[in-house]
């Protein structure tokens, strides 16, 4: 997707916990509506992942199973890590390596 990025990590319990943390008091920059994670929401994403690392995204007028499968295809699209999610809404994560801006425990 885009230069300077650990596409590889994967986060431990411990910085999942860390980042649900700091993204509880995120506003969503990002809202998926019934048409799931299209191509427009998955570069707007990429946008935000790109200027946050941290970003809350909600998913509106889907059922559970809908709702699961696109958040999982917008982390995957967007190299990012989903941290955690309640109902509607999600928190992804993609942590720059040029300049990381969040610091995670060890």
């Amino acid at each position: 997707m885009g230069r300077g990025y650990n596409h590889a990590m994967k986060l431990t319990q411990k910085q999942r916990r860390h980042l649900r943390g700091l993204g509880y008091s995120l506003k969503a920059v990002v809202y998926i509506g019934q048409a799931g994670a299209s191509d427009a929401v998955v570069a707007e994403t990429v946008r935000a992942l790109s200027d946050h690392e941290l970003i809350k995204v909600r998913v509106n007028g889907m059922e559970r199973e809908a709702r699961n499968e696109s958040l999982a295809s917008l982390a995957s699209r967007t190299e990012s890590e989903l941290v955690g999610r309640v109902g509607h809404t999600a928190v992804l994560y993609r942590r720059r390596t040029d300049q990381p801006g969040i610091v995670l425990p060890a």
